[in-house]
């Protein structure tokens, strides 16, 4: 007899898997079923029993196995035949995730429901390459945007970022870089320091830091892709001398 149905929302953060939380390492130990997203890093998976059932459910811009109504579905049900349910989810499952409406359809089903936040690649990410968000001297804030609305048009508050001293960072923004990049400009902001950063936790990472007017030169010349995080802002730079002893340990390693 399966043990009683539950969802917990586990964060797997923003890639490396030593980047997730102690409690989400435990529920991934307790789980009965695991359905996993793209962006989390299936090394994490080997916390989970043998016993325990491991879906892909991935979902990334024009690649999707599973719709978002389905992953609902498949959450209740799985959780009605086999009890415990881990959705894991990359970063931060409340940060752009759609963490909240997966908690709320599986309530509304009799589930019994646990959030486990997870490291948001958007503070971790650019932190992780020097680049800090906030500090003094330079601004008072940040944003954390996600490029475009659901119809596929910019983001209103894109237009509102450009006029603060905040650092934006740009979340699901690479196939509109250049539109995004052309309403800094409008707004006066072409010769701010800007990056984009690929895999920003993994041994992969590529990174490129610039400035408005050249980041999509630099984007197309050195074949970065999703998922990658876009940050603007002038603590950006601050970023500049991690990526050039970077630079040149791999010119040595080259040679």
């Amino acid at each position: 007899m399966p043990r009683k149905a539950k969802l917990t929302l586990v964060g797997a953060g923003p890639g490396d898997p030593e980047l997730i939380t102690l409690k989400g390492i435990r529920a991934l130990k307790d789980a009965d079923v695991v359905l996993y997203d793209a962006l989390a890093n299936e090394e994490l998976l080997a916390y989970c029993k043998e016993s325990a059932i491991k879906t892909f459910v991935g979902k990334r811009a024009g690649f999707h196995v599973y719709q978002q109504d389905q992953i609902n579905e498949a959450i209740v049900s799985e959780a009605k035949a086999h009890g415990h349910v881990v959705r894991l989810k990359g970063g931060d499952p409340y940060v752009f995730g759609r963490g909240h409406e997966e908690l709320e359809y599986a309530e509304a089903h009799g589930l019994e429901v646990e959030l486990i936040p997870g490291i948001t690649s958007a503070i971790s990410v650019p932190a992780l390459n020097q680049i800090p968000l906030t500090r003094r001297g330079y601004n008072e804030s940040f944003w954390v945007l996600t490029a475009v609305k659901s119809d596929g048009s910019l983001a209103a508050d894109l237009e509102l970022a450009t006029q603060s001293t905040a650092t934006v960072v740009i979340l699901m923004g690479m196939k509109k870089l250049p539109a995004i990049l052309d309403v800094f400009i409008k707004h006066g902001k072409k010769d701010t320091p800007a990056a984009v950063i690929q895999n920003g936790s993994r041994p992969d990472k590529k990174i490129v830091i610039g400035k408005v007017d050249t980041l999509a030169q630099l984007v197309l010349d050195n074949d970065l892709q999703s998922p990658a995080i876009i940050v603007i802002g002038q603590t950006v730079h601050l970023g500049e001398a991690k990526l050039k002893k970077e630079m040149e340990t791999l010119d040595l390693s080259q040679r």
